[in-house]
């Protein structure tokens, strides 16, 4: 008899074909032949179709094979109580161990626990570091991320002396990357050097990325703004924006 064929015995062109007949159909089949980068892919679906449970034990089973985004994952399910119950301490072991693998995501995410103190004793200048090394990576959102908050530590003197230059050029880089919250905080200091005309498209990218949470505190923040011109141009982007 014949070995039984899998998932796993598929060429390129086979994963690419099915993946485009049948995205979680191939997935969901690659996931029980036991492909740990099929199991991350999967257990994301299924989170995103509202089973926590079953994304989280998905994640699991990858994570056991060292797939660093399903490790990353599995912490975000400790910290967020995806599935899980909230467990700070293994959430910050799981990005810790994905962010020497040098997953991006991770080091944001193991660098924002050591940030906050939780999981794991609070450590500004480590998570600077790790910050620091995730916005050098250039990889995408998460690099933009980083870089914002690598803003916040400038602009509030977390780890080092308060560097407003710093945070300018940091809030920059992550409002070029995509980032909302970076988007808004360039916004931000460019309105406070004088130039709200240049400050009003990075609002609106703000608002136009950013969840209807955050819209809501950005336009609370520019009702309250002492400048007029930056208070009624700015809410008026935002709301066009939030829109798009």
């Amino acid at each position: 008899m014949s070995e039984t064929l899998t998932t796993r015995d598929l060429d390129a062109d086979a994963v690419a074909r099915r993946l485009a007949e049948d995205r979680d159909g191939f997935l969901e089949e690659a996931a029980g032949d036991g492909v740990a980068a099929a199991q991350a892919m999967w257990g994301q679906v299924l989170l995103d179709r509202g089973d926590a449970e079953a994304g989280f034990d998905w994640f699991v089973k990858a994570a056991a094979q060292d797939h660093p985004m399903a490790l990353n994952m599995v912490g975000r399910c400790y910290d967020l109580g995806w599935g899980t119950t909230v467990d700070k301490v293994r959430a910050a072991e799981c990005f810790r161990v994905a962010a020497t693998r040098d997953l991006v995501w991770a080091m944001y995410n193991y660098a924002t626990s050591l940030a906050l103190g939780e999981g794991v004793a609070e450590d500004r200048a480590e998570a600077l570091q790790w910050l620091e090394r995730a916005a050098a990576s250039g990889d995408g959102l998460a690099a933009a991320k980083a870089a914002n908050f690598i803003g916040s530590f400038a602009e509030d003197g977390w780890a080092g002396p308060r560097d407003m230059t710093r945070a300018a050029r940091y809030y920059a880089r992550a409002a070029a990357g995509g980032d909302f919250r970076g988007c808004f905080n360039h916004a931000r200091i460019l309105a406070a050097a004088g130039d709200v005309t240049g400050a009003l498209p990075w609002l609106k990218q703000a608002a136009a990325l950013g969840h209807a949470r955050f819209v809501a505190q950005v336009e609370a923040y520019l009702d309250a703004s002492s400048d007029a011109a930056f208070r009624t141009r700015g809410l008026a982007a935002a709301r066009e924006g939030a829109r798009c």
